[in-house]
């Protein structure tokens, strides 16, 4: 027995079917891959062609001419200058002038030479020290200064008072002074180099009583007068 085949189910009838619908699905994806290519290339030309056509416009560069900056203003002209003419009527003696050449029997006076002022020199170690007077028997010169000493002390005691104001206040203390023996002896340049705080009548008195002092025996250097410094303390002690 033969098998009937079911026309719903047979393919070979619709085989030619099949055949065409894929050739036309085909040719048309073709077609289409055709034109999409044709299309990018004439694009590309377009605007290739369309930049290579437009030049290239070159400005160009303009420098602007800066004018030169006015000259300055010529400086104003100066005032005349406007002489005054004064009259002088004054008369002017003749001035004479004197002939000042002086030939072989002109006399010129020499006018004399000034001597140097001599500056004194104070010493204040000398070889032979300034003494009282009296003292200079003494038989070497270390006794001769302890006499010298001794002796200014003792007229110091006798010829100073003491002040009555410092007295009453209860000031009292050293005075420290300073004196030149000259080349003469004679005493000079009394100073007080510290007195005592609150206390210069006592500064005063020293200075009144070193000026009584007699004549010393100058110091000597060399066998010749020079002048010796002192310094000198004075001391005032109430009791």
């Amino acid at each position: 027995m033969e098998p009937k085949k079911n026309p719903n189910v047979d393919l070979e009838r619709k085989k030619t079917v099949f055949f065409l619908i894929g050739l036309f699905v085909s040719l048309s994806v073709v077609y289409i891959a055709i034109n999409f290519r044709f299309y990018e290339a004439n694009a590309d030309n377009g605007l290739g062609q369309a930049f290579e056509d437009v030049e290239e416009e070159i400005i160009p560069i303009t420098q602007q001419n800066t004018p030169p900056p006015p000259p300055p203003p010529p400086p104003p002209p100066a005032a005349p200058e406007v002489l005054e003419i004064v009259e002088d009527d004054e008369e002017v003696d003749d001035v004479v002038m004197e002939d000042t050449e002086a030939d072989e029997n002109t006399i010129v006076e020499e006018l004399p030479e000034e001597e140097p002022e001599e500056v004194e020199q104070i010493f204040t170690i000398v070889e032979d020290m300034p003494t009282f007077k009296g003292c200079e028997k003494e038989k070497d010169s270390q006794a001769k200064q302890m006499c010298t000493q001794q002796k200014i002390f003792e007229f110091l005691n006798k010829e100073m008072k003491y002040p009555q104001m410092a007295k009453e206040a209860g000031i009292s203390g050293t005075v420290f002074v300073n004196f030149v023996i000259g080349q003469d002896g004679k005493v000079k340049d009394i100073k007080v180099l510290r007195g005592v705080p609150g206390g210069k009548m006592l500064d005063e008195e020293a200075i009144r009583v070193i000026k009584k002092l007699p004549p010393f025996n100058p110091g000597k250097q060399r066998g010749k007068p020079v002048s010796v410094s002192y310094n000198l303390p004075v001391r005032f002690i109430l009791r």
